[in-house]
């Protein structure tokens, strides 16, 4: 299988078979973070920008890292920065950056869209790494990829999602690439934080945190998006705790070999406990490195790679 796609928008656009290549290319790469020398030759020549007009620590410098493992130059420019602020418009700035000759462009943005609009506007590969509340497809395939490689196989798998799940870009794309990959996705959250219809779209509503997270063989923990909120959506933080954090009393009830993830910034004591994140349930840091491998692999085939991942 050969890949043919130009850019990675979203979830929804990859094939559960592209999905499985990506997976492949990843595990073929993530070795390469273990060498001595961590950096193959294989993107000599080409270079990446990473424009990113939010903030960002994970994905930003995964991405950075990335790109430096395969030899790509990579030239990383914040929103604050660039000519935006003073009146350019995303495109024509992307424009001026295509006029440039990078190969490929990273780009995350508050609003939803802006990374598909620049991909039908632009020649070069555009990856999405996170558009406002729509889509981090980067992120879901981290954590399946994560998944994956803990239990061997995502098809069958209970996965619970808890949290701001309306706010969630992470939660949008990790119920579609989950749900794709043929494992059954659960949610819950405080109701002022679920979106409407999500029965219609075939997902499983949980009344509560502690049915959701009972049979889970996977449960993600989202932080609560105050920066996409109008007003405040509950009470208190402590009260949130004790309602969606997983704390030690909740740990007890879950299946003994579930996985715990959190894409990241952790609040801890709010959403999850400092010993449950730092316990042995946690994959939280295995999402991180598998982060480097998994975008090595979206550059690696955004630049022509197939499908033997074995470089050298």
């Amino acid at each position: 299988m050969q890949w043919t796609k130009k850019d990675i928008l979203d979830i929804e656009s990859l094939s559960a078979g592209e999905i499985e290549l990506v997976f492949e290319t990843a595990f073929g790469l993530k070795e390469i973070s273990e060498r001595p020398i961590k950096k193959v030759p294989t993107l000599r020549g080409q270079t990446i920008v990473l424009l990113f007009m939010e903030p960002s620590t994970r994905t930003r410098i995964s991405f950075d890292i990335a790109a430096k493992r395969l030899s790509a130059d990579s030239v990383a420019i914040a929103g604050a920065s660039s000519s935006i602020v003073k009146g350019e418009t995303l495109i024509d700035t992307a424009r001026n950056i295509q006029a440039m000759k990078p190969d490929i462009l990273v780009v995350r943005h508050s609003s939803a869209g802006a990374p598909h609009l620049l991909a039908r506007n632009l020649d070069i590969s555009v990856i999405n790494a996170g558009d406002g509340m729509h889509a981090h497809p980067t992120q879901a395939l981290l954590d399946m990829m994560t998944v994956r490689e803990k239990k061997g196989d995502l098809k069958g798998l209970n996965v619970a999602i808890i949290g701001d799940i309306a706010h969630s870009r992470v939660a949008r794309s990790n119920i579609a690439g989950f749900t794709k990959m043929g494992a059954r996705v659960c949610v819950a959250g405080p109701p002022t934080m679920m979106p409407p219809g999500l029965e219609q779209l075939g997902e499983s509503v949980a009344r509560d945190m502690d049915s959701a997270i009972s049979d889970a063989d996977v449960i993600i923990l989202l932080r609560i998006q105050k920066e996409r909120q109008r007003r405040f959506l509950f009470p208190t933080e402590r009260e949130y705790a004790a309602r969606y954090g997983l704390n030690a009393a909740r740990l007890s009830r879950i299946r003994q070999d579930a996985l715990i993830l959190h894409p990241g910034p952790l609040n801890r004591g709010v959403e999850i406990s400092p010993e449950i994140a730092d316990g042995p349930f946690s994959v939280i840091l295995d999402q991180v490195t598998n982060g480097v491998a998994l975008r090595m692999a979206l550059f690696y085939l955004l630049a022509g790679g197939v499908r033997d991942a074995n470089v050298d």
